[in-house]
């Protein structure tokens, strides 16, 4: 233990998040891993010629946060398309993406170099991504009729930020005319002469993502946008939602380059698993920095597109109860076939009925105790007590999003969607706990920040959906860590784990209420500093 550490950092406030959460002041690394813990004059005598010794004059230094659900090249392409989650409005929205399109054209008006366009589809296009109309005082979807204004000879598309819901221009509805004739009607919404308003759900969007969908250098470009902003946000390790992508490519490539900057856990789609099982990558299976995780599968949609499969009707829809994206019968047999060939298995399950649907496929396939194959439900937003119950008894993960509890707010979408009596009982993090269910928190890139997501789980309306800072924390580290079988080396600042950690200016149990507004002053992955704001 005399051996010089690779690094020091002293006079701070490090909280190890583990049970329960001591507080050192100094913390030692050497080859990526936490050798010592301790009071500073117990750390400084590792500090060797060679030492970077690292001053936290007072700041609080914590474990990594773990991304337990997100999709990054879709946060990376709002970086680098269209960034509709900064529009208050439709026309703030038209705005960005004709700014975007302008981008798009070339210095004597001409179109975007046709070379290009062949190369990498998607700079054809005039993109935007993250739009939230529950925000807006016009509380619409975006239609055709405002993507004609951006432009009626370009294609634009414009992707909500549940990526459930989509608008697309004219020029798009031409030419896919012939692809959305083949899906469900439901999933083309016309206007009163019959004719398509450029709102698209659900399957309906697929033909769009196919084709916006970026080659190599794209893509590559789309996942360091998104790790820069990772590292920005205290990020060390996510789980990647990856369908039809290059991003499991960019991230081998980055990681054997040594410019991976982030830990990355796959999860791949059902029309993925022949494909792993033939190249032999099981769950759990890569390096330390790039894995394959669980199969993933759709049963619902989303509430925005009032999608979601509820047993009783929408608040504001009394026709309406939700679409099953995937068939009960249909996820059965997968999350079994999966299940038998040893994969971790999640499925997205937003509504009661989809959650019930879930679990009941879980424990239909496990061959004892469904908690043993560690599998996963996402978003799990309106649990009944029921589901709550067995989520505890099964071991069964749910992989939450807290930031999605803006919409639980006075006047917000849950309301709008459920009801009063139905919003308080949406995201019931409190319940949950209470009850043993194994919580772990992500962003779903809506936005993709820890801090803004431990924020509403604390300060949650609700007192069934309320957290502690110490319980909201531990959900995005340990409790993320958990969901992807790291917690023998992520999730918590101890002696011989990963060296990942996210230094903050100010301790989030002294400022509970602004804990949004805590600022994020470096960021360690391994050992080494990949973001140094101070």
């Amino acid at each position: 233990m005399s051996e010089a550490a690779d690094r020091v950092f002293l006079n701070g406030e490090v909280h190890t998040l583990a049970e329960p959460d001591e507080t050192h002041e100094a913390v030692a690394v050497r080859d990526g891993e936490v050798v010592r813990l301790g009071r500073t004059y117990d750390v400084e005598f590792l500090a060797g010629v060679d030492t970077d010794v690292v001053d936290l004059a007072g700041r609080v230094l914590l474990p990594g946060f773990v991304d337990a659900h997100t999709h990054l090249t879709t946060v990376g392409r709002s970086l680098v398309h269209a960034d509709l989650s900064a529009a208050d409005s439709p026309a703030e929205a038209i705005d960005l993406l004709t700014e975007r399109a302008e981008e798009l054209e070339g210095a004597d008006g001409d179109a975007a170099d046709p070379a290009a366009a062949a190369a990498d589809p998607a700079t054809e296009w005039a993109l935007g991504y993250g739009y939230d109309e529950s925000t807006w005082e016009e509380k619409r979807y975006l239609t055709r009729d405002d993507l004609d204004r951006v432009s009626t000879d370009r294609p634009v598309a414009a992707f909500r930020e549940d990526m459930h819901v989509a608008a697309v221009n004219g020029v798009v509805l031409d030419r896919f005319a012939d692809a959305l004739e083949s899906v469900p009607e439901e999933t083309v919404p016309t206007d009163d002469a019959g004719e398509p308003t450029g709102v698209l759900l659900e399957s309906a969007i697929d033909p769009v993502y196919e084709a916006v969908e970026p080659g190599v250098a794209g893509t590559r470009a789309a996942v360091e946008a998104g790790l820069e902003l990772c590292a920005e946000r205290g990020i060390t390790a996510f789980h990647d939602m990856v369908r039809d992508s290059h991003a499991p490519r960019v991230y081998r490539d980055l990681d054997a380059e040594g410019k991976l900057t982030a830990r990355v856990r796959i999860n791949y789609w059902t029309d993925h698993l022949d494909a792993l099982r033939e190249v032999g990558l099981a769950t759990n299976a890569g390096s330390a920095f790039v894995r394959t995780g669980a199969i993933k599968s759709f049963t619902d949609g989303s509430f925005g597109g009032r999608t979601a499969r509820l047993s009783e009707p929408y608040a504001d829809d009394p026709e309406e109860t939700g679409q099953w994206v995937i068939e009960p019968a249909e996820l059965d047999e997968w999350v079994r076939e999966a299940t038998e060939a040893g994969y971790q298995f999640t499925a997205h399950a937003i509504g009661d009925e989809a959650i019930r649907a879930t679990l009941d496929a879980y424990e239909g396939a496990a061959a004892g105790d469904p908690g043993a194959d560690r599998h996963r439900i996402e978003h799990v937003e309106l649990a009944d007590d029921d589901a709550v119950e067995r989520l505890a008894d099964t071991g069964v993960v749910a992989s939450v999003q807290p930031n999605f509890l803006k919409w639980a707010r006075e006047d917000g979408l849950y309301e709008a969607r459920l009801g009063e009596e139905r919003t308080a009982e949406t995201n019931r993090y409190r319940e949950m706990l209470d009850a043993g269910v194994r919580l772990a928190f992500g962003s779903d890139g809506m936005p993709m920040g820890p801090l803004l997501g431990i924020h509403h789980a604390v300060n949650a309306p609700a007192a069934g959906q309320r957290l502690s800072v110490t319980e909201a924390l531990r959900a995005y580290t340990r409790g993320a860590a958990y969901a992807g079988f790291d917690e023998d080396r992520l999730g918590t600042v101890e002696v011989g784990k990963r060296a990942d950690f996210v230094v903050l200016e100010e301790s989030p149990w002294e400022n509970p209420e602004t804990i949004r507004d805590v600022d994020v002053a470096m960021t360690v992955v391994d050992g080494e500093v990949v973001h140094d704001a101070r």
